[in-house]
């Protein structure tokens, strides 16, 4: 069976949409006469959700639910929802109401390689249920299929042990897609995940970590807000008053790692209308540097935001190093529902390229 993915910046259109479209290998441009599996994007041109092929509503309108017998309910699509070639296309939706899948959505084809998010450290650490909740959320709101988690460190749920616990559902897709649960590179995170992966007695393929990514920048200003550092808007999301002045990005790694999280204390940046500096947790003296950088343009007082998720072991030195510049801090992101979005797309992603070699 052959697959070909999909990955739209514009919404799709009726027949199938528009985007990249890497073949499978070796297959040229014959496609036609080729069975190949979808995955829906659930809603149709007008917003409507529902199943590709489903009964239409009685009214005639795509997208409304019929009465079935026996009081079932089935839901109903327009044809114009049918994205037939996309595997898998990004979800176009009206505005939300209640619970439902997010705006970064993929509903997958039963099958799919596995999501799996890695964990530094073992399994019995602080903070590893955030793991495990992030993966409820991408399977729940984002994927609707399984994902599991394995950690680089101890035999307990090790990623080793779920990866040699998968089978390849086809054999022309790799059994898992490995997401690294990082906000941005880490050299030695990396490579533990690339060497699981090589050791792997299923073929598997590595993502990309989560950061930087814009929505990194949306779950830091939550947690800045729950913390009572920033204000929000919660309907626009822009900071109207802040108990802070002036920010530090605490992320851990060296400098390479401060590099790549400057991308998202910019984006942090335009979202409070305050400055907003990078600094190591590994690095007192950088931490310290960046805390009177701010001061001296002019923050009366200054706030930490960990660039971090919750698991990493640097966790634990973030209420030193503020203490160490008489700051306070918010939360790290945890199971942030910013951050399973941002998983599901690193997984279409690694997937894309996978099936395009």
């Amino acid at each position: 069976m052959r697959h070909t993915l999909l990955l739209c910046s514009t919404p799709p259109v009726a027949g199938g949409g528009t985007g990249l479209r890497p073949s499978a290998r070796g297959t040229g441009h014959r496609h036609d006469t080729e069975r190949r599996s979808t995955i829906f994007t659930g809603t149709d041109r007008g917003g409507h959700e529902g199943a590709p092929g489903a009964p239409r509503g009685q009214s005639g309108q795509g997208g409304r639910p019929t009465p079935g017998p026996g009081g079932v309910t089935i839901p109903a699509v327009s044809p114009e929802s049918q994205a037939s070639e996309a595997l898998p296309s990004r979800r176009r939706r009206t505005p939300r109401g209640g619970r439902h899948r997010g705006d970064e959505s993929f509903l997958l084809p039963p099958g799919s390689p596995t999501l799996v998010l890695a964990v530094p450290g073992p399994a019995r650490q602080a903070g590893t249920e955030i793991a495990a909740e992030l993966a409820r959320l991408v399977e729940i709101e984002h994927t609707g299929q399984p994902a599991h988690v394995g950690h680089l460190e101890g035999p307990e749920a090790s990623l080793h042990a779920v990866l040699a616990g998968l089978r390849q559902e086809r054999p022309d897709e790799p059994a898992a897609v490995v997401v690294p649960l990082s906000t941005g590179p880490d050299p030695a995170l990396d490579a533990a995940v690339r060497d699981a992966v090589a050791a792997a007695p299923v073929p598997a393929v590595a993502a990309e970590p989560l950061g930087p990514h814009p929505l990194i920048a949306e779950a830091l200003h939550d947690r800045l807000a729950d913390a009572g550092l920033a204000r929000a808007d919660r309907i626009r999301m822009m900071t109207m008053v802040t108990a802070a002045s002036g920010f530090i990005v605490a992320t851990p790694g060296d400098a390479v790692a401060v590099r790549q999280a400057e991308v998202t204390s910019v984006l942090l940046a335009s979202r409070l209308a305050a400055p907003v500096f990078t600094a190591s947790l590994n690095d007192e003296a950088s931490f310290r540097a960046a805390a009177e950088q701010l001061r001296v343009s002019g923050a009366a007082s200054v706030a930490v935001a960990p660039h971090l998720i919750g698991p990493e072991p640097e966790w634990h030195r973030v209420a030193a190093a503020a203490a160490s510049i008489g700051a306070g801090y918010s939360a790290p992101l945890g199971p942030h529902p910013a951050l399973a979005r941002v998983a599901a797309l690193r997984y279409v992603e690694a997937l894309s390229r996978a099936l395009a070699d």
